[in-house]
């Protein structure tokens, strides 16, 4: 059930031209201002796989700049499905992974307790704020590994699934996520 979700919203994502990512992802960034999340200092933030049409988190990433926040960048380990996060600095060097994924190569190390804001990436989303993601369980491990104040937003071009099928004891919801049109709050 939850494959059959996968190749949905993977062709949902398909048919979105350039324009629309672009403008879509505007849109959320400035739905995100409106959240009470601004006043924390680690954000932790994903670079998008353009390859896979995800939200272009380029837009974030100017917001948080321009607020002068502590960003946080993970690169991920294959072997163990863990993230390694790293602080954006003036001198980190981003890299393509194999599976086309932006991380930094290397630099100053954040433990994960110390991350206030998550902002998570997903391919659904339903009314309770379980996401569906690519299925390897790195950001159910990452997240697991957060303090447990931590802010997790989701970021989707389409709305809220009625329900995610099969969830798992690992799963773990979202507080935030922001689509285009809307801002759901769990």
């Amino acid at each position: 059930m939850k494959n059959k979700l996968r190749k949905i919203y993977v062709s949902k994502r398909d048919e979105l031209t350039p324009d629309q990512i672009e403008e879509f992802s505007l849109e959320i960034a400035n739905k995100l201002l409106q959240l009470p999340i601004w006043d924390l200092e680690y954000y932790h933030l994903f670079l998008s796989i353009t390859e896979k049409k995800e939200v272009e988190t380029e837009f974030i990433l100017h917001i948080l700049q321009g607020k002068d926040k502590n960003i946080v960048l993970s690169k991920s380990d294959f072997d163990t499905r863990k993230l390694h996060n790293f602080l954006l600095t003036d001198s980190s060097v981003i890299r393509k992974n194999k599976w086309n994924i932006p991380e930094p190569v290397d630099g100053i190390e954040i433990p994960s307790e110390k991350i206030d804001v998550v902002f998570v990436p997903l391919l659904a989303f339903d009314l309770n704020g379980h996401r569906l993601g690519y299925g390897k369980g790195f950001y159910d491990i990452f997240l697991a590994s957060c303090k447990p104040g931590v802010i997790k937003v989701g970021v989707s071009f389409f709305e809220a699934e009625k329900m995610i099928p099969e969830l798992e004891t690992s799963d773990i919801a979202l507080d935030f996520c922001v689509t285009p049109h809307k801002t759901y709050v769990f």
